[in-house]
């Protein structure tokens, strides 16, 4: 009787077929890490909203979709004579043991502060040997790829392992102030492009105050959006229920909606 292969194997059977170029997916075979590449990261996205709703049946899901990515680019690497999924596996536990010391070798951390200090240290190591010994930046390993809102919070959470840091929020708040009035000074002179990059400098330490603060900018926005499309709705739904749409409605009254959705969830959460 024959026996069904691992669910892994045969995920990697899959993405092997449908790369083959004799029957092969046309548009699996197609595709180069450069345009996957939007697709893992919308995956990964997709994986944070479910966790975010809580729905564990969409969570299994949408891991199976990111894992999928993962086997795509392997098999693209494999093809290449680069690495295959096996190489992806040993890599990642190889550098878990690495970074644990205190789990699979005989060093040990007074507490979880030592630790983090203990791991940034190895990461440094890293990061100098992938220089082949030239010393590098603080910053070099933090992705350009990152979403703009994590990158900023992730390069002012390496630059303050340095030293290089604001004392407390109350500092961050006050700069957040001046890079306000310094948007609406360029607004009020009409210059774009520095009206951009003062407002880029805003969110820059809206970012910084985020991780000064212990909050992901990133989930923080997430939660911000889905509050604005929940009160959103509610307008859209009122105004339906009187035959309406939003076009139909003036700026007051859908304010006035708004203030009726705001003060629903405060007697929800009550």
């Amino acid at each position: 009787m024959a026996h069904e292969p691992p669910p892994i194997e045969r995920l990697i059977a899959i993405m092997a077929r449908l790369r083959d170029p004799v029957g092969g997916c046309p548009w699996d075979i197609e595709q180069s890490f450069a345009t996957v590449a939007p697709y893992t990261v919308e995956e990964a996205y997709e994986v944070a909203d479910a966790i975010e709703r809580n729905d564990l049946t969409d969570l299994r899901d949408e891991l199976g979709d990111l894992l999928f990515q993962v086997v795509f680019h392997a098999r693209m690497a494999q093809e290449q004579g680069a690495f295959d999924f096996d190489g992806v596996v040993d890599a990642v536990c190889d550098k878990m043991i690495r970074r644990h010391p205190h789990v699979f070798g005989e060093h040990s951390y007074a507490d979880i502060a030592e630790q983090t200090e203990g791991w940034e240290a190895i990461k440094a190591g890293e990061r100098q040997a992938k220089g082949k010994g030239e010393v590098g930046s603080v910053l070099d390993d933090v992705p350009v790829g990152l979403p703009g809102l994590l990158r900023a919070a992730k390069l002012t959470k390496r630059a303050a392992r340095v030293g290089f840091e604001w004392p407390d929020a109350a500092a961050i708040l006050k700069k957040l102030h001046e890079e306000l009035g310094e948007l609406e000074a360029e607004i009020e002179a009409g210059d774009q492009a520095k009206a951009r990059e003062e407002l880029g400098d805003l969110l820059f330490v809206c970012a910084n105050l985020a991780r000064k603060l212990e909050v992901d900018p990133e989930d923080a926005l997430r939660s911000a959006n889905a509050k604005f499309v929940r009160r959103f709705q509610f307008i859209e739904q009122a105004l339906a229920g009187a035959g309406r749409t939003p076009t139909d409605a003036t700026l007051p009254e859908m304010e006035g909606l708004w203030d009726q959705a705001k003060a629903a969830e405060r007697k929800a959460a009550e």
